[in-house]
């Protein structure tokens, strides 16, 4: 009789899995992706008018896009701040999250959360959350490059 009952059990266990499948929403791939190709574009043409734009002022290029880049951070934090940045990333998905604004975004958001306990153990403790791994491995990364075109490259 107990085994009748587990079977049964077992039984409407897949039918539900079945009938949720069927139910389940298919991703649009195709959409997201050019929305992610979009927004990370116009993300990008916008530090390409910023760089431009800072080099018309009579900077040199390399001094124009390092300015471009700051203030790229600056408006992903402000963005944030002001609760912009997540209505673009829901609509943009990765091409929200990849440039240098998702960085700051990644940055003030965890701060923000956690800044009511405080600015060592909340805004502090908590600000590198996110970018914490990001900056370690790639500083690592940086470093280990360096060391081999040192030795493939004699200096």
């Amino acid at each position: 009789m107990a085994s009748q009952t587990q079977t049964q059990a077992r039984q409407a266990q897949v039918d539900y899995q079945q009938f949720a499948s069927r139910r389940r929403p298919r991703p649009r791939y195709l959409r997201n992706a050019l929305l992610a190709f979009l927004t990370g574009g116009l993300i990008a043409l916008i530090g390409q008018a910023l760089a431009a734009w800072f080099a018309s002022r009579g900077l040199p290029m390399d001094q124009a896009s390092g300015r471009a880049a700051v203030t790229l951070v600056f408006l992903g934090a402000l963005l944030t701040g002001l609760g912009v940045y997540d209505e673009i990333a829901r609509f943009g998905g990765a091409g929200a999250a990849i440039p240098i604004t998702g960085f700051a975004n990644s940055i003030t958001a965890p701060a923000m959360e956690f800044a009511r306990e405080g600015y060592v153990f909340g805004l502090a403790a908590r600000m590198f959350q996110v970018a914490g791994p990001v900056i370690v491995y790639g500083t690592a990364t940086a470093v280990a490059v360096g060391l081999i075109r040192h030795l493939l490259l004699r200096g």
